[in-house]
């Protein structure tokens, strides 16, 4: 059995550790290098839940002792300080999924909503890691953009439908997501006091997320209205999609020929919750038409279809494996 070194940094966060959960009892990938920002711990000492599963210290994050003992490089790191690691990386012949914003969007478009960009060679290089729509690209590729959660939930809903939208229409998303998307660090905003029995939009009209769903969808940034909101759980995402269409569909048997082939593309024949994806991989999607007006519910794990089950997906194409192995199924219900 062939057997792949795998490296993680940034493990102290939420996706690091769904990574390490997901690639401990992966066949085909060997842990051979944890990393954060400090190290000098242990992984019991960051991740307790995991004493008595798995141990390994945590690294201070050293690019050339990775390229050492590692072929590919997992980075769980925020914007901007993911492509300071990129590049050297790639320099040094190692393949990476990168699931910061870093090298998801256009030079133009990721220069306005986020910050300049350092690497814009390899910008030009990087394939975005949604396999539903480039999942040929993704196993030749060695630089891999992992998709937002937002725009993972808004796409996988929307894309059977973008050939019956009417030009110019608005396209409406309307999400929810647990808290845990908003990372382990504590805010105003994701305080218990504030978070807890409360429910609330932030960033309408303005979030990073939005150009990302526009571009992979190919329509006009004008267009897109998307407004997220926290609710008072810990995991979990729902898109509720709203476009004009034109043309004679049922929507539930687009939805159902479009996916016909994907494991991880459930279609319900009634309206989606967030339970029933909570701890796996799937993204569950219902469509629902009245005239011209096409409704969408489309439910993901913000944390694993939204984030680190992808990667692990895209990690299994890049290296020749099936792109299902590892990946998780059972729901955390109730």
């Amino acid at each position: 059995m062939s057997v792949t070194n795998v490296a993680i940094i940034g493990a102290s966060g939420y996706t690091g550790l769904e990574l390490l959960k997901m690639l401990i009892n992966h066949p085909h990938f060997n842990i051979t290098y944890v990393a954060n920002t400090e190290g000098n711990m242990t992984l019991k000492e960051l991740h307790p839940s995991l004493e008595g599963v798995y141990e390994c210290d945590i690294q201070k994050a050293d690019i050339d002792e990775v390229a050492k003992v590692s072929e590919l490089v997992f980075l769980a790191l925020p914007h901007k300080a993911a492509m300071a690691y990129v590049k050297p990386l790639l320099q040094k012949g190692l393949k990476v999924v990168d699931l910061s914003a870093d090298y998801r969007l256009e030079l133009e478009t990721y220069e306005k909503h986020y910050c300049e960009h350092t690497d814009k060679e390899n910008l030009t290089h990087a394939v975005y890691g949604l396999p539903e729509l480039f999942r040929d690209e993704i196993k030749k590729a060695r630089l891999i953009a992992n998709p937002g959660c937002y725009p993972t939930s808004a796409i996988l809903g929307a894309l059977p439908f973008m050939k019956y939208k009417k030009e110019g229409s608005a396209f409406i998303v309307d999400a929810k997501s647990g808290v845990s998307g908003a990372g382990k660090k504590l805010s105003d905003v994701t305080h218990f006091v504030n978070v807890n029995d409360n429910f609330f939009a932030y960033n309408p009209l303005g979030h990073r997320h939005a150009p990302e769903i526009a571009e992979k969808l190919n329509i006009d940034f004008s267009d897109v209205s998307f407004v997220p909101h926290l609710v008072p759980a810990t995991r979990g995402m729902i898109s509720s999609i709203y476009m004009q269409v034109s043309g004679d569909f049922d929507p539930i048997e687009v939805l159902k020929e479009y996916y016909k082939d994907e494991k991880f593309v459930r279609i319900r024949e009634n309206p989606v919750d967030m339970k029933s994806v909570a701890g796996t991989h799937f993204c569950d999607i219902f469509a629902k038409r009245n005239g011209d007006t096409l409704f969408i519910s489309s439910a993901i794990d913000n944390l694993l279809k939204g984030a680190s089950s992808a990667a692990v997906a895209n990690a299994n194409l890049m290296m020749g494996y099936d792109e299902h192995i590892s990946l998780p199924t059972i729901a955390y219900v109730p």
